[in-house]
């Protein structure tokens, strides 16, 4: 069964894919496949299980694989895709999305906003206050976005005041966005270390 969930809203449409798939299941990043590897992908199975249940990051977004999707439709398998968009206007769209759940998680409007801000400026100059704030919304937030958010407020602090400590912080932020995509540590440790760190930049 292939099952795609798409959208910005990355908290909620986690929450629904680890519904779908459970805890325990592979992930793949779609940007390097190509048609040879989709066989292995829908229709081989493993040592361990028959049935498996696998996660596609950005499948759509590699034409040269997304056109072949409705070839493997009756895979056995639990397989979601998980896309930032979908373009309801390409032929593959057409063809599957009758045959396919599709679910959209778009962004609500940030209530928490305004706090986020607030977190930032208040771990500028104490970083234990800050991550006693951040425990208040950190159940409601994704941790790439909320960084996001860091980095847009930094980024205005540095036009306002381009300074040497602007800068830095600006490159701590890099850093650790860095790390969340490249590393295995828990996306929130990374970002409670910056916000520790922050006072003394």
């Amino acid at each position: 069964m292939i099952k795609i969930f798409y959208g910005e809203d990355r908290v909620r449409a986690k929450q629904a894919i680890e519904k779908f798939l459970g805890k325990d299941y592979e992930v793949i990043d779609c940007a390097d496949l190509t048609p040879a590897d989709l066989p292995t992908i829908f229709q081989g199975t493993t040592l361990f299980a028959e049935k498996r249940s696998i996660l596609l990051r950005d499948f759509t977004a590699n034409k040269s694989i997304y056109e072949h999707l409705p070839d493997y439709l009756t895979t056995t398998h639990n397989v979601a895709l998980f896309e930032t968009k979908l373009d309801k206007r390409s032929a593959v769209y057409k063809q599957i999305k009758d045959q396919v759940e599709i679910t959209e998680f778009p962004l609500a409007k940030k209530q928490n906003i305004n706090q986020i801000f607030d977190i930032y400026r208040t771990a500028k100059h104490d970083g234990k206050k800050a991550l006693q704030m951040l425990e208040q919304i950190k159940s409601e937030e994704d941790p790439i976005m909320f960084t996001g958010l860091l980095v847009s407020q930094a980024l205005k602090d540095f036009a306002a005041h381009p300074g040497s400590r602007e800068k830095r912080i600006i490159k701590e932020l890099a850093m650790t966005d860095l790390q969340m995509k490249t590393t295995k540590v828990e996306p929130w440790l990374l970002v409670e270390s910056f916000l520790l760190r922050l006072s003394s930049l």
